[in-house]
């Protein structure tokens, strides 16, 4: 077949019906990767961090003090936190009740207006109706309002209308979601993986307790399979604890704290006699392992203080070159924490900031 032919019937059978049309649900099931990351074991633990994301800006805008993560022994994965818990009303844009908005609709949330949350890690509003439409099952209970609601979902569906369920007190959102094998094949957790994220989150949330609890891993034969965290002492313990084992040049972290236009920024760090540099950086709680404009910022503040005071000190002669950004990071351990209102991440997974 000549060039032309292949062309004219390339033409022929290339049409409007060829176009596909994907919404919602489906196209997080038919393209978990852009959502998620992966379908693997990254991807199945991001399920986790998505909801427990959610407990935790309820924590940064003061409103939970204790989040609760339990693996059962089926694989199904609870998170119950002591937020507002989220809302039941009626949305006036879908008119389906708040909750149900959030969970089956993508791009709904109360982190765009600035008025639910100043702070936040989700910024999106795809992370709980992702979980759901990835989800085999899941049910997600409230309490608010003087009552309990409650609600259940297949596959980002929902099986039912939300229900009053009966009279209770006090606030908070429980999930209970088990991941679709049909997605993400057998269900295997790690629980190492899952507690150093929940570490992390402790570390850079003062006095947030978060618990670990795994049945899961219990059965499995784990030795590790129950764990909680709370620090008073915020980043400058997650140093301390960066630290542990190796010699030290000065015997606290250097903690820095100031608030710019409606940023938080902190900063700790700690010198050790070693040569290699470990900087964490996170982004209102989410952990920026590919850095952003946060982490080259503190490096080249850093740099630029160190030869600014070598200066002045006459540690650096007039004829002596400055200091590279490699000398002056040698041996630091150090964590990096802002807290901003408009996040610009890199991509759903939020791996690296992008804010000027």
């Amino acid at each position: 077949m000549v060039e032309g032919d292949r062309k004219k019937v390339g033409v022929e059978t290339y049409s409007a019906g060829d176009i596909q049309v994907l919404e919602g649900r489906e196209a997080v099931r038919r393209r978990p990767g852009m959502y998620i990351g992966s379908t693997d074991y990254r991807g199945l633990h991001h399920l986790i961090y998505e909801i427990v994301d959610n407990a935790v800006d309820e924590a940064m805008a003061g409103y939970c003090t204790g989040v609760q993560i339990n693996i059962l022994s089926d694989g199904t994965v609870t998170v119950q936190d002591d937020g507002r818990g989220i809302p039941v009303d009626l949305h006036p844009a879908t008119g389906k009740s708040a909750l149900e908005t959030v969970m089956t609709t993508l791009h709904a949330g109360g982190k765009f207006g600035g008025k639910g949350y100043a702070v936040s890690g989700g910024l999106h509003g795809v992370g709980a109706s992702v979980v759901n439409a990835l989800s085999s099952e899941m049910r997600v209970e409230v309490r608010r309002d003087g009552h309990l609601w409650a609600q259940e979902f297949r596959r980002g569906l929902a099986l039912g209308d939300l229900e009053q369920v009966e009279p209770a007190s006090g606030t908070g959102t429980l999930t209970i979601f088990k991941p679709d094998e049909e997605i993400f094949g057998p269900l295997s957790y790690g629980f190492d993986d899952l507690s150093q994220r929940f570490k992390e989150m402790a570390y850079l949330n003062k006095g947030l307790k978060i618990s670990i609890n795994s049945p899961w891993h219990q059965e499995q034969g784990f030795p590790q399979w129950r764990q909680t965290y709370e620090f008073e002492g915020g980043i400058s313990s997650f140093v301390e604890q960066l630290n542990q084992g190796k010699e030290t040049l000065h015997p606290q972290p250097l903690y820095v704290q100031k608030t710019v236009e409606n940023t938080i920024i902190e900063a700790a760090f700690q010198y050790n006699s070693g040569f290699s540099e470990n900087t964490l950086s996170f982004a209102n709680c989410i952990n920026t392992t590919d850095g952003g404009t946060h982490l080259t910022g503190f490096r080249s503040a850093l740099t630029r203080a160190l030869n600014d005071y070598a200066r002045k000190q006459k540690f650096l002669k007039e004829d002596q070159a400055n200091l590279s950004g490699e000398d002056s990071r040698e041996g630091l351990n150090a964590v990096l924490s802002v807290k901003l209102i408009d996040p610009q991440f890199e991509g759903q997974t939020k791996t690296k900031l992008g804010n000027a």
